[in-house]
Formats: structure tokens, C-alpha cells, sequence
């Protein structure tokens, strides 16, 4: 004990006994207080833990109440996700004006038919005069003309084909008809194939429904197994020409590229498409990264690619992609939503969003030269600068790592500035995927590698013709004719003469 304070057993042992007895209560209090000090300063750890475990718990708070607020217009979810609740801003001014037609509106009735376009007529006269009773003769130069348009009972045809054998009468050797080219293979022909492939790829109607259908319109009992392979077989027909439209696309000036999910026997695969003003081509790919979208987008070297900010495309040089200005948007709505010091950012950053839009739709309506807007809209390209710069600073981790990224592509934003054909959207890439979405949330997916073939060719030849304008069953019917008698598949590619 006296050892601890550096004193000698004989100076301890002559130290007088008060003395003594104040240093062991010294020595006492001394380890009550390291106990409690250490007690503290468990006491203090497991505070600062709490502490961090509370921060830790806001900042996951947060990014769930983020997440679960996000809709269509602050995230680059489909509107199709939104909640029936969600309410969309609607920027147009009321205009106080009733609904419907306005006092003076001409209405638009459907316009009578020539009559050489008539297939039938029907005179109705009257047989005596409504005062005397006289019979009344002869014809109204100018009668009154009412048109009713019916659609006639269809009924399948069915053909049989029989292939006699003959015996020959001198020598008796028997002899079989050949078939014949004519002679289709399968038991259904061109256009009821091209009506399967029409109302399941262009309609998206179910298997059972097209089945139905095909009953009710036609009098076709089919199987939906029989769709299935109807199927396969239209598939097969616009192989060919679909390989064609994939490398014209990979050709064109401008191309619109994007991508949603799609399900393969229960599998996430990726719907990609690759869009231009007269073709539009789909793939189904097991992937979602760089490699895909490479083979996608092919190997042209001149052509200006729109895409959303995915990292996939990063390998995409800045002078030769647009990055969407809907997604941007949406992502400055995000950071607006944040409050503080993100919310100032943000709502400047839409400010100067809705201002490229008000420039840009005066461009593409004649309204603004070209060279007028690439002045005004210098000054909304600085200061788009100098927010994204302020964004990198900011304390909100997410606003800061969302305006680094768009920094890191910030040259292609500003793409449709100076290239002439380029648009500030991927809106014709979203706008075609529409229909694969529509299609994917009534059928889930695809349950075979064939049918995920005939998904992306139907869609590439029903966006394309519809594109074009042309007949899509017209087609349809002439590829599998094609098929049938082996003839060279039709061309699915624009006329440029």
C-alpha cells in the first residue's frame, strides 16, 4: 500500500497512525473514482454508438421515405408504376371555358361515302301523296341520304386438297399426284397465320383470347398450342427481313436506344431497342451492361446515340450522345424534393430545365432560327454549369453524387444544340418500348428462347410499319406467303426513292 505513493516500509512504519489512515482513505477514494471513471466512459462509448445508430437510422429513414415517394415524375420508373393516388402537376393554364364543345363548334360528322364506293342502295319511296291519297310516281333528283356501315359474317374457308393414285391400265403400275408448290404444308394458311401473328404480336391478345377471337370472328377452331407453333412459323418468316432492319439502324445518324425489363421462363432478361424516325428494332438480351448495349448500338462510328444516363453507355463519347433531358428532369425533381439546401439547387435546376424545353419546342415548331437559339441558350448552359458545380458541394450525399455523375457526361447534354437532327429526349425510344410494356404486364414474360424470338420480331416489324404507314396484316400475310412457298422474304425497309 505505502509502496504505491514511492515510501520506504520504515518511513511507513514510523508515520504516525492519522497519517496513515487519511492515505488508505485517499487510496480508497482513489480507485472508486477510476471505477466510476471507467464506468463513464462506457457509459460515454455506448452514447457515441447510439449516436451513430440514430444518424445511421435518419439517413435510412430518409432514403426510404425517398424511395417510397418516388413516381414517374421523380424517377425514371414508368407512369404505368404510379399509384392511382398520384397526382400529376398539370402546367397548362385554365382557360375558363366550359367543358366540352364551345358555343359555335362545327361538328365533325362521318362523311358520306361516293356513291360509286356504295355496295349496296336502297331506294325508299313514298306510294301515295300524305293530303289526297294520290299515288305518287317517279324519282327524288335530290333524296335524302342516310349511310349504314356492317361488317359481313367472315367465314374460314377450307380448302381440301386431294391426291389421287391411278393404276395405269397397260401395265398396272400405280402412280401418285405430287402435292404441288400451291399445296400448303401445315394446315393453316398465309392469313390465318398473319391474323395469329396480327392479334397476339399487334393486338397483344393472350393465347386463349386469340383462340376466342379467331372462333367468334371466323368460325376457326384452333388449339393454343396451334398459336404457339403459328407462332414459330411467322417467326421464322420475318427473321430475315428483321436482320436487315437491325443493320440499317446501326447506320442512321441518329439513334434512340433504351431498354426495360423482360422475363424469359421466369428469368429477368432485358427488352432493348434501338429506335430511328422509320425503323425501330428490338432484341431480347440476357443482360443489362456495356457489351449488351455495344452489340446493340453496333460499331458506326458517326452515328449520335440518346440515351438515359445509364452507366452502360459511358463507353459513348460525349460528342456523339444526347443524354435524355426527361430523365434529367425527373432527377432534378428528385433532388428539389430533398428540402434544404437540395431543394434550392434543385428547383433552380428545373427553372432552367423548363426554359431548354421553351427554346427547343420553339426551334422545332419554325418559331426560333437555329442560330438565335444556340445564343439564348448559351446562357442557360452556364448556369445549368454553375448549379451542377454547387450540387457537387452540397451535404445531401445523394444530390452531390447525382451531380458529379451528370458532370461526368455534361458535354452530352448539350448534343441537339449543335447537330441539327438531334432531339433533347429519348421520348421515340420510350414511346416504342410503350407497347413491349403494355404486353409484359399482361403476359409476364416469355417461356422459351423461340418465343422470345418472336417478341422482338413482331415488335420490330409492328413499330416499324406502323412508322412507315404501311398495312401491318398486309405484311405479315405476304412474309408468310413468302415462307409457304419459298419465295424471298419482303423488305421491311423504308422506300428512300
Amino acid at each position: 500500500m505505502f509502496t504505491d505513493f514511492g515510501i520506504s516500509e520504515a518511513d511507513w512504519n514510523s508515520t504516525p497512525q492519522s497519517v496513515k489512515t487519511a492515505v488508505v482513505a485517499l487510496q480508497h477514494q482513489a480507485r472508486l473514482l477510476e471505477v466510476r471513471f471507467t464506468a463513464y466512459e462506457q457509459k460515454l462509448a455506448a452514447l457515441e454508438a447510439k449516436d451513430a445508430e440514430i444518424e445511421n437510422l435518419k439517413t435510412e429513414v430518409a432514403a426510404l421515405r425517398e424511395r417510397l415517394g418516388q413516381n414517374s415524375s421523380n424517377s425514371s420508373q414508368p407512369p404505368s408504376t404510379d399509384a392511382p393516388h398520384h397526382w400529376r402537376p398539370n402546367h397548362r393554364q385554365p382557360s375558363g371555358k366550359k367543358q366540352g364543345a364551345q358555343d359555335g363548334h362545327q361538328g365533325a360528322g362521318r362523311a358520306l361515302k361516293r356513291v360509286e364506293e356504295v355496295d349496296q342502295i336502297v331506294d325508299l319511296r313514298p306510294e301515295r301523296c300524305r293530303s289526297c291519297g294520290r299515288r305518287l310516281v317517279g324519282d327524288d333528283p335530290h333524296p335524302a341520304r342516310h349511310q349504314v356501315t356492317e361488317i359481313p359474317k367472315a367465314q374460314a374457308e377450307v380448302t381440301e386438297y386431294r391426291r389421287h393414285t391411278l393404276a395405269c391400265a397397260a401395265c398396272g403400275v400405280k402412280t401418285a399426284a405430287e402435292w404441288g408448290a400451291e399445296v400448303p404444308e401445315g394446315r393453316f394458311g398465309a392469313r390465318l397465320q398473319a391474323t395469329v401473328a396480327y392479334l397476339t404480336g399487334r393486338l397483344a391478345l393472350s393465347h386463349r383470347d386469340a383462340t376466342e377471337a379467331l372462333s367468334v370472328l371466323h368460325g376457326v377452331e384452333i388449339s393454343t398450342g396451334s398459336i404457339s407453333a403459328i407462332q414459330r412459323q411467322a417467326s421464322g418468316a420475318l427473321a430475315a427481313p428483321v436482320e436487315t432492319a437491325r443493320e440499317f439502324v446501326r447506320h442512321q445518324a441518329v439513334n434512340h436506344v433504351d431498354e426495360t425489363g423482360w422475363r424469359q421462363q421466369s428469368k429477368l432478361s432485358w427488352l432493348w431497342v434501338n429506335a430511328t424516325p422509320l425503323v425501330s428494332v428490338f432484341r431480347v438480351a440476357a443482360k443489362r451492361d456495356a457489351a449488351t448495349a455495344r452489340e446493340v448500338i453496333g460499331r458506326a462510328k458517326t452515328s449520335i446515340i440518346t440515351t438515359d444516363r445509364y452507366l452502360g453507355y459511358s463507353w459513348l463519347a460525349t460528342t456523339r450522345r444526347q443524354v435524355c433531358w426527361a430523365h434529367l428532369k425527373r432527377d432534378f425533381q428528385a433532388i428539389a424534393e430533398r428540402g434544404g439546401e437540395s431543394q434550392e439547387i434543385g428547383e433552380a435546376l428545373l427553372v432552367q430545365t423548363k426554359e431548354v424545353f421553351r427554346l427547343w419546342h420553339q426551334v422545332r415548331d419554325g418559331t426560333l432560327g437555329r442560330r438565335k437559339f444556340q445564343r439564348l441558350i448559351a446562357a442557360v448552359q452556364h448556369r445549368v454549369k454553375e448549379l451542377l458545380d454547387a450540387g457537387s458541394d452540397c451535404r445531401s450525399s445523394k444530390t452531390r453524387g447525382t451531380c458529379r455523375q451528370i458532370r461526368i457526361v455534361e458535354g452530352a447534354l448539350w448534343t441537339f444544340v449543335r447537330v441539327r437532327a438531334v432531339e433533347p429526349t429519348n421520348n421515340a425510344a420510350e414511346r416504342a418500348l410503350r407497347r413491349a410494356v403494355l404486353w409484359r404486364r399482361k403476359s409476364f414474360g416469355t417461356q422459351s428462347a423461340a418465343g422470345s424470338h418472336f417478341v422482338e420480331r413482331i415488335l420490330t416489324v409492328v413499330t416499324t410499319l406502323r412508322q412507315q404507314g404501311r398495312d401491318v396484316l398486309g405484311y405479315l400475310t405476304a412474309a408468310c406467303v413468302s415462307t409457304l412457298s419459298e419465295s424471298r422474304s419482303i423488305c421491311l425497309l423504308p422506300d428512300t426513292s
